[in-house]
């Protein structure tokens, strides 16, 4: 008989069995869709009300063989975390526990070198223009950090964290880097995530033409994008359908 979400949890005795279940899921979907680095790059969630206490990806493990089980339950505010048998990557470390120790609205945190979001960190010029719907949807909801200062070790981190305190802007395209993104929960988050890179996949495509770009109005553009924040249900529909397939194919991600 094949083994449901359900089932799992109800066997499982994990603290946060859920949110370990949504956030490994995510891991999982980066990895088949080629949005990872390897045993590089980090999803983080928060699992207590001032977003201090964290779960994140263990230190160098593939995006694809992450199951619920292997994360890592961190406290923000003890830095003793990096002493410990199973420490985080120091980068990790650095940039989530940094955005969760001073931006309460970041709940879940991403952050990927994705591939096209990565080529648009490394323009000149790494704006995204509203040319269709996905690119419209982070109309004026987005930074660029464009003063890249190495690897997020814990002033890099601290410097980036200091850039999120508008919650209206999401996604931090990091110049030089790859990509942030920070949402409500692993379900928005992820959703963010997905949309970004096509979003970005679609600006670099129509960049390569060599063609003009039909560039939507500020007003449709900033219309486009209060819709799509308002469409009900798409981010949570789009994690259960995700956790679905898992579960029909016996994935383990949630043991």
């Amino acid at each position: 008989m094949q083994t449901t979400t359900a089932d799992r949890s109800s066997k499982s005795n994990m603290d946060h069995w859920n949110l370990r279940a949504d956030l490994a899921a995510a891991f999982r979907w980066a990895a088949r869709l080629n949005m990872h680095e390897a045993v590089a790059n980090h999803f983080s969630v928060a699992v207590n009300a001032s977003g201090t206490r964290f779960l994140i990806n263990p230190n160098q493990m593939h995006f694809a063989r992450i199951k619920a089980s292997d994360l890592l339950l961190l406290d923000a505010e003890d830095p003793s975390a990096l002493d410990a048998p199973n420490a985080p990557d120091p980068t990790a470390w650095g940039l989530h526990a940094a955005i969760h120790r001073t931006c309460p609205h970041a709940r879940c945190v991403m952050h990927t070198h994705s591939i096209w979001a990565t080529v648009l960190a490394c323009l000149a010029d790494s704006t995204l223009p509203p040319i269709d719907q996905n690119t419209a949807t982070f109309y004026n909801r987005y930074l660029v950090d464009d003063a890249f200062g190495g690897l997020a070790f814990e002033a890099e981190g601290l410097r980036c964290a200091s850039m999120l305190s508008d919650p209206a802007r999401k996604v931090m395209i990091m110049g030089n880097h790859g990509v942030l993104v920070v949402g409500d929960s692993v379900a928005d988050t992820w959703n963010r995530l997905f949309y970004f890179e096509r979003a970005a996949e679609t600006y670099v495509r129509a960049l390569q033409t060599g063609q003009s770009l039909r560039v939507l109005s500020p007003e449709i553009a900033e219309k486009t994008a209060r819709e799509l924040e308002d469409y009900p249900g798409q981010a949570d529909a789009h994690l259960r359908e995700l956790r679905a397939i898992l579960d029909d194919e016996n994935d383990p991600y949630a043991t």
